[in-house]
C-alpha cells in the first residue's frame, strides 16, 4: 500500500513540475500551459487520486460526479486565469500614468468578488460530490486520502514559496 501511495505522490510531483515555468525559444517566460497540457495534468491527478483510493466496485458508482466536479473546477480556474491575463495585457498596452489615473477599485472588488464566488461554488460542488464516496471509504482508504491531501498541500505551499522567491529575485534584477 505504501508503495502505491509513494508512486501516486511521485506522479503528482511530476505533474506539478517546473514545466509551468518553462521558457520559450525567445527566452520569454511562458505565461501558461496549453489547454491540452492542463487537461493532461487534470487527467493525471484524477488517476492518481482514484488509484490511490483503490475503490471497490460498490464505490465506483460515486466516482463520476467527483471527476466531473474536478474537471469543472479546472475549467473555471482556466477561464479566470485567461480573464486575468487579458486584463493584464490590456493594462500593459497603456502607460503607467493612464493606468493609475483610470483605475477603478470598485470594479476590481466586483471582479474579485465574482471570482471568489465562482471558486466557492466550485469547491462546494466538489465537496458535495465527494461526500457520498467519502462516507463509504474504509479507514485505510481515508488514511490514504488524508496522506495524499497532506502531500498536495505541502507541494502547493512549496510552489507558492518558489513563485514568491522567483518574483523577489526578478525584482532584484
Amino acid at each position: 500500500m505504501l508503495k502505491m501511495v509513494a508512486a501516486g505522490a511521485t506522479a503528482l510531483f511530476l505533474t506539478a513540475s517546473p514545466l509551468a515555468y518553462a521558457q520559450t525559444d525567445s527566452g520569454e517566460a511562458k505565461g501558461r500551459l496549453s489547454a491540452a497540457d492542463l487537461s493532461a495534468f487534470t487527467d493525471a491527478r484524477i488517476n492518481i487520486v482514484k488509484s490511490t483510493l483503490q475503490l471497490t466496485s460498490d464505490q465506483e458508482k460515486y466516482w463520476p460526479p467527483i471527476e466531473d466536479a474536478i474537471r469543472a473546477r479546472g475549467k473555471d480556474r482556466e477561464a479566470r486565469l485567461a480573464s486575468a491575463e487579458a486584463r493584464v495585457a490590456e493594462i500593459r498596452d497603456r502607460n503607467l500614468t493612464e493606468v493609475l489615473r483610470n483605475r477603478d477599485p470598485i470594479a476590481f472588488m466586483h471582479r474579485r468578488a465574482d471570482a471568489l464566488a465562482q471558486r466557492s461554488t466550485d469547491l462546494k460542488n466538489l465537496a458535495d460530490a465527494w461526500q457520498p464516496l467519502y462516507l463509504s471509504l474504509s479507514p485505510e482508504q481515508k488514511q490514504r486520502m488524508a496522506f495524499l491531501g497532506m502531500i498536495v498541500l505541502r507541494e502547493m505551499r512549496n510552489a507558492v514559496e518558489d513563485r514568491r522567491t522567483r518574483f523577489e529575485d526578478d525584482d532584484d534584477d
